[in-house]
């Protein structure tokens, strides 16, 4: 029997639905139960028959085109357009490319994901419209990893992404295209998303400056979530100068995310003659020596640290303990929250209020048919999230969640006397892309080694970014300054500080 789209389930059908809560009711209350809902059947449809309310697309564009390998050397790009936005504005001449989990209508997106593959957003995500309306030309989507879940740059299912600094190299993850074509010269922008350190991390590998903003600042409107907690989108940049435009450009409510706490954008530029002259560094000691740590990463970005003394900032050895366990805490957070999130609420998932893009969440939702093709990476990860929610009833996320605010606390402690926290982006540089044939161990090794540091910042959600200041056999190094929250213009004033006094390419250990 059917009202209109929406069908009322047969007896069978509802029985089915009724074993799977566990219910056990006899043939004439099953056939009560149901009769009694026929009218919610009823307004379901009349709810399908409504309008969906999403924001209007403003810009002509075209589909776009999957580029070839001579004009994609790195296969950092998934597809190439060529959208002009307003006639002027502050992004007026800029190129900018979009990490391939932000929504453009008419233009494919795919999320490095092989099951995602033919989607077609009908929305441009908040980023995508505040780019264009500043006047910038938004040029293609950039390749990421299978859902974003690596940071390496190996599992999305177009192929690895090389860096080009060193090819055969791992551009970082989960934004891996979006750093190697701004470190390639290909476009002086890009934007990336982090939830476990997925803008930074590419960021450091690639040599250029990726800043995770403060949670909430840039409206995730738009773009295919992981996490509601952790979900960030920021800018990524090959100079200091261009990451505060661009970030001017991306940040304020937007009327549509609930995350935003009414974040206003600042005039960032103008903290970039400041210079740090009478800033206060905390240097963290939990951020060195981990067992993966390189020893040439811990020795640069120690000197970085040095550096800033000429500088004219104060620098001075913190201990904040907490910092080493701040990843346990993001790991129940991340596996538990995306499991449920992401795979099992089909992206969106429940219980807000922000938008929803309908259209990806129906076709997303049939990934369970082809769950054998997801990234090792994100089976490992659903694997862990599946067994700890359904064997300790999520527990450790709400644990988590709560300690989250013991974390915050440990840093904010810190930042109530010092304006910046310092530490690598990474405990190492960028390492070689696993072959074809690797095994899982090497595969998942490769995905999460490298998130000793980063992590934690989108828990906590403070402001963090990377920035070069060296190198290691010739690969870059990141450090990584972290501030309180809607604090990104100290950030932004010690980085110019940095980019203009010390010229990071020519330091090596």
């Amino acid at each position: 029997m059917s009202l209109g789209t929406v069908k009322v389930p047969t007896i069978e059908q509802f029985g089915e639905v009724a074993a799977e809560l566990g219910f056990a009711f006899g043939a004439a209350d099953l056939t009560a139960h149901l009769e009694a809902l026929l009218p919610a059947f009823e307004a379901y449809n009349r709810l399908d028959q409504m309008t969906d309310q999403l924001p209007p697309v403003v810009y002509p564009r075209r589909p776009g085109r999957r580029p070839s390998p001579d004009e994609n050397p790195h296969a950092a790009w998934y597809v190439k357009t060529e959208i002009p936005g307003a006639t002027s504005g502050e992004l007026a001449g800029k190129a900018i490319a979009l990490k391939d989990n932000i929504c453009l209508a008419g233009v494919p997106m795919m999320n490095g994901a092989s099951t995602l593959e033919g989607y077609v957003p009908d929305i441009d995500a908040a980023v995508a419209t505040r780019i264009l309306d500043a006047g910038g030309t938004i040029v293609g989507k950039t390749v990421c990893e299978y859902f974003c879940f690596s940071g390496g740059s190996h599992t999305s299912a177009t192929g690895p992404v090389h860096n080009p600094r060193q090819m055969g190299y791992s551009a970082g993850g989960s934004s891996s295209g979006s750093a190697a074509v701004v470190a390639a010269g290909e476009v002086p922008m890009a934007l990336g998303g982090d939830q476990g350190g997925s803008i930074r991390i590419p960021a450091a590998f690639c040599g250029i400056y990726g800043m995770k903003p403060t949670h909430g600042l840039v409206p995730y409107t738009g773009v295919m979530p992981i996490e509601l907690t952790l979900d960030h989108i920021g800018p990524m940049t090959a100079t200091v100068e261009d990451n505060a435009l661009l970030l001017e450009v991306l940040a304020g409510p937007d009327g549509l995310d609930p995350r935003q706490y009414g974040a206003q954008p600042k005039p960032y530029r103008e903290a970039l003659g400041q210079g740090s002259t009478g800033l206060r560094i905390a240097v963290v000691e939990e951020g060195f020596g981990h067992a993966q740590s390189l020893p040439g990463v811990d020795q640069i970005v120690r000197e970085a640290a040095e550096r800033f003394k000429g500088l004219g900032a104060t620098v001075e050895t913190v201990s904040i303990p907490m910092h080493r366990t701040g990843s346990a805490i993001w790991l129940a957070v991340a596996a538990e929250g995306a499991l449920m999130q992401m795979m099992r609420g089909n992206g969106f998932g429940f219980n807000w209020q922000g938008l929803y893009v309908t259209s990806l969440l129906d076709f997303h939702s049939a990934w369970p048919t082809r769950a054998g093709e997801l990234s090792d990476t994100l089976k490992n990860t659903m694997l862990l999230g599946q067994y700890m929610v359904t064997r300790y009833r999520g527990h450790y996320y709400a644990k988590a969640q709560n300690l989250v605010r013991v974390l915050r606390r440990a840093y904010n402690e810190v930042l109530a006397r010092c304006d910046l926290l310092l530490m690598p982006t990474l405990p190492i540089v960028a390492t070689p892309l696993p072959e074809a044939d690797a095994p899982i161990s090497q595969i998942l090794q490769r995905g999460f080694e490298m998130l000793a540091n980063t992590a934690q910042f989108d828990c906590t959600h403070h402001p963090a970014m990377s920035v070069p200041c060296g190198k290691v056999d010739g690969l870059p190094v990141g450090m990584m300054l972290v501030a309180k929250a809607f604090d990104e213009e100290v950030i932004y004033r010690a980085a110019a500080a940095f980019e203009r006094g010390v010229d990071w390419q020519t330091l090596e250990a």
